[in-house]
């Protein structure tokens, strides 16, 4: 998958979730997904410095 599809995929995603959400639905799905995105990004570097 080339970054244009990528980003197009993710654009259609985020449009399908959000419809019919309420306000404060989306913005608790962004502070869940942005709790999501930081876990896996420590559990990355963790997994990297275990490697070492």
């Amino acid at each position: 998958m080339t970054a244009l599809e990528l980003t197009y995929f993710i654009t259609t995603v985020s449009n399908l979730i959000a419809k019919d959400k309420t306000e404060d639905e989306l913005t608790l799905l962004s502070v869940m997904f942005t709790q999501l995105g930081d876990t896996l990004a420590t559990i990355s570097v963790l997994i990297d410095t275990d490697s070492e």
